[in-house]
């Protein structure tokens, strides 16, 4: 399996060194020296990792054969692309790869579907499930432990104790419409019956 784990950015310098916007939560693993990578464009590639070190907080890699500003900016917003073998699982129990997530249902405990994972928002702050619902709609889960509260790979589902308001009204529109009209109150005014 092929993923995205960067995208080249400006050229650092005048010795073919480039920054990288990182999209693994293991760059010492997917972008250590002696790494190759696959390109897209594919023409880019394949690129071997030389050197990488942290500048002011930023990444940066230099590749074999790239030794100028000139080289190293022709790279600029080339993706980096490892093969991952589906099954290798990270070292931490509670912790998952975005693929091993995408397309797994969303349950409450009791069994409610809530709908069905399309995206990984990964914030400064936290991770967002993004969720597609039976719908069309969206809704977005922080991937936090106290909310998501268990992930079941073999089922291909992930079961969520959402806070109220997290989640919109899970009832369906028929029983909406009961409890407006059994409330005795006119949707327009406001006002009783």
């Amino acid at each position: 399996m092929q993923l995205v784990v960067g995208r080249v950015g400006r050229a650092h310098g005048i010795k073919g060194e480039v920054t990288v916007e990182v999209r693994t939560d293991e760059p010492e693993l997917r972008l250590a020296p002696g790494a190759v990578l696959a390109t897209d464009p594919a023409s880019a590639g394949p690129l071997t990792i030389e050197t990488g070190r942290v500048h002011s907080g930023r990444l940066l890699l230099r590749f074999e054969g790239v030794r100028d500003r000139n080289a190293a900016e022709a790279l600029r917003n080339t993706l980096l692309i490892a093969d991952v073998d589906p099954d290798e699982r990270p070292d931490e129990s509670d912790e998952y790869y975005d693929h091993q997530l995408i397309d797994l249902d969303v349950v409450l405990a009791d069994g409610t579907q809530i709908g069905r994972i399309t995206e990984i928002s990964h914030l400064p702050s936290q991770d967002l499930l993004i969720v597609e619902r039976p719908d069309g709609g969206e809704v977005m889960i922080p991937f936090v432990e106290e909310i998501v509260t268990d992930i079941d790979l073999e089922e291909q589902r992930a079961v969520v104790d959402p806070p109220p308001g997290l989640i919109d009204d899970l009832a369906a529109p028929d029983e909406v419409a009961d409890e407006h009209s059994a409330s005795g109150r006119d949707e327009e005014s406001g006002a009783g019956a």
